[in-house]
This record gives structure tokens, sequence and C-alpha cells, in this order.
């Protein structure tokens, strides 16, 4: 059974340790200096700055549960400004990951499907978020839910610049 709950302090923990987990399945391969990709999941992922990530009002996180498993986690950040995207009433969807085991579950289409009705719930009117340029599965799948291509950002990882997509949506 699928289950999709937002997350509140008390899953501090969880929530650090998916996403360390997570970015490592679905970036580390793209991080050349794996000495940058440890350093960097070690700083974004602590459970320090993941509760201090969770106290923030801008921010939501929502986790997916399998059979009452924690298999992947969002997060969603109101009224981010980026010069590619002209609404001030957004959100962007800063992070959304699936563990690897249970990608093929098709779950992120569910997923991404309840947060964008989150987003309208809180009476949003466009959803953006990066992808990083060589991520082809992630592209493709925006770009099946409507996502257009609306510029560049660099995300940095240790100081090391990566070039990403920036992609937005009207919801």
């Amino acid at each position: 059974m699928i289950e999709i709950k937002t997350a509140t302090e008390a899953n501090t923990e969880v929530l650090a340790l998916l996403g360390r987990i997570t970015y490592i399945e679905s970036h580390g391969h793209f991080i050349a200096d794996k000495n940058d990709l440890t350093a960097y999941v070690n700083n974004a992922f602590s459970i320090s700055k993941t509760r201090q990530e969770i106290l923030n009002v801008k921010n939501f996180f929502y986790i997916i549960y399998v059979n009452q498993f924690p298999i992947g986690y969002a997060k969603l950040v109101l009224n981010a400004p980026n010069e590619n995207v002209v609404s001030k009433n957004n959100c962007r969807l800063e992070k959304i990951y699936v563990l690897d085991e249970f990608i093929p579950l098709k779950v992120g289409q569910q997923f991404l499907a309840f947060i964008v009705e989150k987003a309208k719930e809180l009476q949003l009117d466009t959803m953006w978020l990066s992808v990083y340029i060589k991520n082809n599965r992630a592209i493709r799948f925006y770009e099946r839910n409507d996502f257009k291509n609306v510029g560049e950002l660099n995300f940095l990882v240790n100081g090391t610049s990566y070039e990403n997509i920036v992609f937005s949506k009207k919801i």
C-alpha cells in the first residue's frame, strides 16, 4: 500500500538518511570527485541542517511509504525566486527522490501528482525545479509531465559547478 504523509520534525532522521542515500543513488555517478560527493552529502543531509530546513515555514516535506516503509521524499519551497520564473506566487520542487530499489514500482508519477495538488491547495500558480543536464531519466519524466525548459542555473557540489536545466509548469 502506498501512503504519502507530510513530514514533521519527528521525521528529521528519516529525511536526512533518505536524502543522503537517494542523492548518492541518483547523482553520485555524475560527481567526478567522490570527496566532493562525500563532503556535499555530509553537509546537505546532516541531521542539524535537515532539522533546520523542516522548521523553516517556507518548506514543506513529504515522505512516500510503501507498506509503511519510507521509500522517498520531496521538498517544496514556497515563493522561491528564480530569474527564469515570472510568477511570484510559485513554489520550487527542490527535491523529489525515490530509493532506486522502488523506482520500478512507478510511484514517482503518483508522488508528483500529490505534490502538485498540495501546491494547488496552497493557491500557488507555478511550480519550478532544476535538473542536471545529464540526468536524462529525470528530464524525460518532467517533460512527460508538461514541465517546460525555461532556462538554466548552476548547482554547486562542494564548490564544483554543475549545469542544470530549469523547468517550470503552470499549476
